[in-house]
């Protein structure tokens, strides 16, 4: 029994980044001591028989904290925003999970192997999105030139969902946390104080962005064992795009030393002439090469 595995979850209008996702993971021979996990929140009939020769277990995704009618309307995928808060429920047989939305793909597997020895005593594994080249941390909307009203992510979301001024204050400033790709052992003490946050932020707020922002609080206000990992291991694109090494045929940072990215992550889409590059595989976007040219290229995952 493999004691590892790798999880994600998709509709069926997210099955292609889905299968990409998956493929990316077979195209290294180190994945052969994993376990592919998929949490089906719409996928056809169609859909799941293509994948169940290709990963290791499916199952339909619930909604494990109820929430409004209202605010579902039938979006079955918004179960991501909350079903990953219980995987060792779904996929009890395993000692360490990774979670990778479907729309993000692995491109070197040193950051998953990262990931999962992140995870070890019961510590959180997981990427800030900060790093070389970010320029904003949070908006502020300044009130005659004097009085700033914060206008963060993490703050807005945080008061909308009923938290308290305290709270909402602490999440203001600090660096967002994105909860696409993380890892957690099966007994790790995160899962309950997750799981508590997020049945808060559903009372109230959005449910999308809700887990992400359960997340943020257990790391900063509940101060919860966390491994902060390399940029690298969860590059959302689309705050910063990456350079192309023409040489080495692979995706890398930016800047200095150009170390190649380990997970892509095309979370927010990549547009171009109001397509998005997620729902659109021959969306191309100009991006720099690392010996200073610029090329058209796509950040999906292409096999070789």
């Amino acid at each position: 029994m493999k004691s590892n595995a790798i999880v994600a979850l998709a509709d069926s209008n997210y099955f292609e980044l889905l299968n990409e996702l998956i493929l990316s993971i077979k195209s290294f021979q180190q994945s052969k001591d994993i376990s592919i996990c998929v949490l089906d929140a719409g996928l056809t009939e169609s859909q799941v028989s293509k994948l169940k020769d290709k990963v290791d277990e499916i199952k339909k995704a619930n909604w494990d904290i109820e929430v409004s009618k209202f605010k579902v309307k039938g979006k079955e995928w918004l179960k991501s925003q909350v079903s990953r808060a219980f995987l060792p429920e779904y996929f009890p047989n395993y000692e360490k999970y990774l979670w990778i939305d479907c729309d993000a793909w692995v491109n070197d597997w040193s950051s998953v192997e990262l990931y999962f020895k992140a995870c070890d005593n019961g510590k959180l594994g997981i990427t800030q999105t900060i790093g070389p080249g970010y320029k904003i941390l949070s908006k502020v909307k300044w009130l005659f030139g004097k009085i700033a009203l914060i206008k963060s992510q993490n703050f807005k979301h945080a008061k909308k969902s009923g938290f308290s001024n305290a709270i909402s204050r602490k999440l203001a400033f600090a660096p967002h946390i994105n909860i696409g790709v993380f890892s957690l052992q099966k007994n790790s003490p995160c899962w309950k104080i997750w799981q508590d946050n997020l049945r808060i932020a559903l009372k109230k707020g959005n449910i999308f962005g809700s887990e992400g922002l359960a997340i943020n609080i257990c790391v900063y206000v509940n101060n919860i064992k966390t491994e902060f990992l390399p940029l690298n291991c969860n590059w959302i694109a689309s705050n910063l795009l990456p350079k192309f090494d023409v040489k080495n045929q692979t995706f890398v940072e930016p800047y200095l030393p150009n170390t190649k990215i380990g997970i892509m992550h095309l979370a927010a889409g990549l547009w171009k002439n109001n397509k998005d590059m997620r729902e659109n595989k021959e969306v191309e976007i100009d991006i720099e090469t690392v010996d200073g040219k610029t090329i058209s290229k796509s950040l999906r995952f292409q096999q070789s």
